[in-house]
């Protein structure tokens, strides 16, 4: 039973008809012109969708495609966005941000987003830190089978957390100094995990896309396998069209 429309992304006022797309619960994804701007959606089975795997994917998937298929440059929308009626979308976005969603279009154009998730291991960046610094490695050897006071060993600790802060900054500086040239804009999130020490997305052009992935790639090789690393070179640029921004 349909319940709504459930909305995908924005699209400048292109002819999407030739796209065939499947969309959550499995419905067929059908683009919508208003006001000068192209809309993909689908009918909504759902009065609200959770954000599962499942769902977010397909969400995900949708603009991908549409991406895949020559419709580059797009404003993806938020998860879950179901609407009764295009009279609501005009009255709350299309008439009064038409101004700012053309900005945003334009800053959008020949752009793609790309991603870059840095882990590493703590207990091996230890070890390793430990081996390089044979005094502290000293130091902290004295902590255990001896009696030492509660100010040798906090300072002790503070001098390996300095250390380890030191080498995760290093790692950080590396990536940030050698890929932030070829972008436009950047959004530093939060790590999402302890292990994860690094969590940022590029603007960039999309002809420079193989020579940021070669300047991931000669990090990668720098740092000799200590470091796991996620790059995602094709995603809707959610960090950048963030609808937020007209407000």
């Amino acid at each position: 039973m349909t319940t709504g429309l459930y909305l995908y992304g924005i699209f400048p006022d292109l002819n999407l008809a030739d796209l065939a797309l499947e969309g959550l619960d499995k419905q067929p994804v059908q683009p919508h012109i208003l006001d000068g701007f192209t809309f993909l959606y689908s009918e909504a089975q759902q009065e609200r969708y959770l954000a599962s795997r499942k769902n977010l994917l397909g969400h995900e998937k949708v603009l991908e495609q549409a991406m895949h298929a020559g419709h580059r440059t797009l404003l993806p929308l938020q998860f879950g966005l179901v609407i009764q009626d295009w009279d609501t979308v005009a009255a709350q976005l299309t008439q009064p941000y038409h101004t700012s969603l053309h900005q945003l279009f334009a800053k959008l154009e020949g752009k793609r987003e790309v991603s870059v998730k840095v882990f590493w291991e703590q207990d091996h960046e230890l070890q390793l830190l430990l081996d390089e610094n044979p005094t502290l490695k000293a130091q902290r050897d004295n902590l255990e089978g001896k009696s030492l006071s509660m100010e040798e060993v906090v300072s002790i600790g503070q001098t390996i957390e300095r250390s380890l802060q030191a080498r995760k900054q290093q790692i950080i500086t590396a990536f940030h100094t050698a890929l932030s040239p070829l972008a436009s804009e950047i959004v530093e999130n939060a790590p999402m995990t302890e292990a994860m020490i690094y969590n940022t997305a590029y603007l960039i052009d999309w002809e420079d896309e193989p020579t940021f992935a070669e300047r991931v790639e000669a990090i990668d090789a720098t740092f000799a396998g200590r470091l796991k690393i996620r790059y995602n070179n094709f995603t809707a640029p959610f960090n950048f069209a963030q609808m937020e921004a007209l407000n």
